[in-house]
């Protein structure tokens, strides 16, 4: 026995079924009429479909119900127009519909509505992965109208990704308070925090000058105090505090308090002043365990460079040379056998650089380890003139991407070296090329790559070692 299946020709002949009958309904009946039992009219311009109860009632739990309910076998909605009706009438047929920037959100509003389950799942998809600065207001407005939590986060996670961008729209203008305020209690904003509230500012402007009643104002200015509340004034400089305290808009409260505070000079008094206050002002936006990476610019390239959310909401900092010791048996007691690890160098001048990998340094294997995803990054050198850089493995240099084979050396990487630190983690070495890929315009072996990540070749000394995994 074989089973024979055609689904294509059946969705064909179902949808010529449902569009043949109503490309032709304004001409003389034709023979296939008799077999619609249904009518459905959109009231908006007045142009009906004939349908079958069998196909609307197995297709929305929304029909079925209504089909008990109505008298005539004819049902009028006046909340969709017969250019989105008609391609959902058309997938009830023949299970396909086409889902673009224009239809999207409306067909969402109808899905949910008349509960078209797998079409909202589909639109919410396709909406997530097709965001821009443009529409996201209106879909996070929407899913918040319709409970539809996935793409709440997906709208707020965008607007995070992109706020750098975004508050430099006029659509930022649009969002509302609750918008805002579960925004500034995120910690992963992208952001100077003194933008951050620049652009707050220019929000709580705006909406005081479109409301002119008085009680209006006084909501907006409880709104714009309980927003400032939220912003982390320890991350200013202290120009940046001087200029905050020349705003109108700060509330005397948090004004009172940011003058005690840029009057204590004595870091033992400004501790306990903190403490005390327990405020979220005083509380750092940017949180990352690490003595080395200090700014959230850097450390939101690394997580950008290792794309793995997982592993940056578990990771832990195991290894740190100034607490743990200048010892490479003591690193690899406490960082084999960890999986993915990724380890940041610091050196005596300021040179930051290190290394990811997603298999890690194992025990009793002494031997290279194979990683096609490990690599190298450069995140300031002595001048700090030049961009954060990535530099994956070369093609063909996968099977070196970290060396195993010394259990009383630092970690290192590259089949030649790119970077290595002795038994006490001093000196360093640095032979970047051999395995990851170098800068455009420098070649293997010139002092130039020598130099690239650590200042010079050899013996630079090491100030800081650190080691992140799970």
């Amino acid at each position: 026995m074989e089973n024979y299946s055609n689904l294509q020709k059946l969705s064909n002949d179902l949808k010529n079924l449902f569009q043949n009958q109503n490309q032709n309904q304004n001409q003389n009946q034709n023979q296939e009429e008799s077999y619609f039992d249904f009518e459905i009219i959109c009231e908006q311009n007045q142009t009906s479909f004939k349908t079958h109860k069998s196909i609307l009632s197995s297709r929305s739990q929304y029909f079925k119900s209504k089909m008990k309910e109505v008298q005539e076998n004819k049902l009028i909605l006046k909340d969709v127009s017969s250019s989105i009706l008609s391609p959902i009438l058309n997938y009830f047929y023949s299970g396909k519909i086409e889902i673009n920037l224009e239809n999207a959100i409306q067909i969402l509003f109808f899905s949910s509505k008349y509960l078209i389950d797998e079409l909202i799942e589909t639109c919410s998809k396709f909406i997530k992965n097709n965001l821009q600065i443009e529409t996201v207001i209106d879909i996070l407005k929407l899913s918040e109208s319709m409970n539809f939590n996935q793409l709440i986060d997906s709208s707020y996670q965008f607007i995070l990704d992109n706020f750098d961008k975004f508050i430099k729209t006029s659509f930022f203008l649009e969002l509302e308070e609750n918008h805002l305020n579960s925004i500034l209690l995120n910690n992963d904003i992208p952001t100077d925090e003194f933008e951050i509230f620049q652009s707050i500012i220019k929000w709580g402007k705006h909406k005081l000058n479109i409301n002119q009643e008085k009680e209006e104002k006084e909501k907006l200015q409880n709104q714009i105090s309980n927003l400032i509340d939220k912003i982390r004034f320890i991350d200013f400089s202290k120009k940046e505090l001087e200029d905050t305290l020349k705003e109108d808009l700060i509330p005397n409260q948090i004004s009172q308090k940011l003058i005690q505070f840029q009057k204590l000079q004595d870091e033992k008094k400004l501790n306990q002043f903190i403490e005390k206050e327990n405020s979220l002002i005083f509380k750092p936006r940017f949180q990352f365990d690490s003595e080395i990476v200090k700014e959230k610019q850097l450390f939101n390239k690394l997580k950008e460079w290792i794309n793995d959310d997982e592993f940056f909401s578990k990771m832990k900092k195991g290894y740190s040379a100034k607490r743990d010791g200048f010892d490479a048996k003591k690193w690899h007691l406490i960082c084999d056998d960890k999986g993915k690890t990724l380890v940041i160098i610091k050196t005596k001048d300021n040179f930051i650089f290190g290394g990811f990998t997603s298999i890690g340094w194992i025990k009793r294997n002494q031997n290279w380890i194979s990683d096609s995803n490990a690599f190298i990054f450069s995140l300031r050198n002595d001048k700090n003139d030049r961009e954060p850089s990535k530099f994956p493995i070369q093609e063909g240099q996968e099977k070196k991407a970290i060396d195993n084979r010394y259990s009383d050396r630092g970690p290192i990487f590259g089949g030649g070296f790119d970077f290595s630190l002795n038994s006490n983690l001093q000196p360093g070495y640095s032979n970047f090329g051999w395995s990851y890929i170098l800068p455009q315009g420098i070649s293997q072996g010139t002092e130039r790559a020598e130099n690239y990540l650590a200042g010079s070749y050899k013996s630079w000394i090491v100030d800081e070692v650190e080691t992140f995994f799970i």
